[in-house]
Formats: structure tokens, C-alpha cells, sequence
């Protein structure tokens, strides 16, 4: 947040901290004391108003805070690098890829298999008859939906 919002916020709370004195010595010239004066509607108003703009000046004093630690973290990490590019990124070397193996899949882009349907058997399958194939062929053309205002032909 920036200069300004925090300085209307100490102008809000000098604000609200004055309407509070001035209110309690109004209250107190009326003969009510601190006690019964604490329940008074206006009072207990302008406390919480006071609260709520001390709860964001805390939350603009942490936020800066956590930011000043981040740019001083990037500022390590920056120059954390260049000492180990001078001597330990040309020295490692490089795995060949084995043959027969296939392809290779990188563990991060590897996607969970999808569940199993309530019938029980997977949807993955290791070998497909030409059975299977024709039925999902079947049930892709069943489940298709037709454009708007056409009718399904039967075959």
C-alpha cells in the first residue's frame, strides 16, 4: 500500500480518537461515569472504528515487512547463481538416453489414470479386441448430440 493510504488512515484514527474525547467529556459533564459511559452507543461506535483502522495499519506495517524480506531473499538468489555458474554447471555430465526403453515420461507431467467406474473394470486396458473397439465405437456415435433442430436418424 502506498504512503498516502497510510497517511489517511493516521488522519482516520486522529479523527475518530477526537469525536471519542470529545464524546466521553460530554458524557462525564452529563455526570455519567466511565463505566455506563463504555456502554454508550456512540462511544462503543467510535472504539470500533478506532480498532478497525489500527487492525490496517498492522496489516500495511506486515505487508511491507514480508516485502522488504522477499526482495532481500530475491537479491540472495540472484547472486546466489552466478557463483555456481562459474564452476559446477559445465562439469556435470550428461546421461544418455538408453535405447529400448521407449519413451520416457517426466514424473511432473505424469496424470493420475482416471478412476474406474462403478462396474469395476478400468478404463485404461492394456490390449483392445476388435470387439471393444467396435462397441466404444458404437457408444461415441450413441452419445453424440445432434445440432439443434435436427431430428436423430434411426438406423
Amino acid at each position: 500500500m502506498g504512503l498516502r493510504r497510510v497517511q489517511m488512515l493516521v488522519q482516520h484514527r486522529a479523527y475518530f480518537e477526537h469525536k471519542l474525547k470529545d464524546r466521553l467529556s460530554f458524557l462525564s459533564g452529563k455526570g455519567i461515569k466511565s463505566p455506563q459511559a463504555d456502554k454508550d452507543t456512540l462511544v462503543r461506535k467510535l472504539k470500533a472504528n478506532i480498532r478497525a483502522v489500527n487492525n490496517r495499519l498492522r496489516v500495511i506495517a506486515d505487508n511491507e515487512k514480508r516485502t522488504e524480506e522477499m526482495a532481500k531473499i530475491k537479491e540472495g538468489r540472484a547472486a546466489a547463481p552466478q557463483k555456481e555458474q562459474e564452476g559446477g554447471r559445465g562439469e556435470k555430465p550428461k546421461k544418455a538416453p538408453e535405447e529400448g526403453k521407449g519413451k520416457k515420461i517426466k514424473a511432473e507431467k505424469k496424470a493420475a489414470p482416471p478412476k474406474a467406474p462403478e462396474g469395476g473394470k478400468s478404463l485404461i486396458t492394456t490390449e483392445s479386441t476388435e470387439e471393444d473397439k467396435a462397441t466404444m465405437e458404437k457408444k461415441v456415435e450413441e452419445t453424440r448430440e445432434e445440432p439443434a433442430g435436427q431430428v436423430k436418424a434411426d438406423k
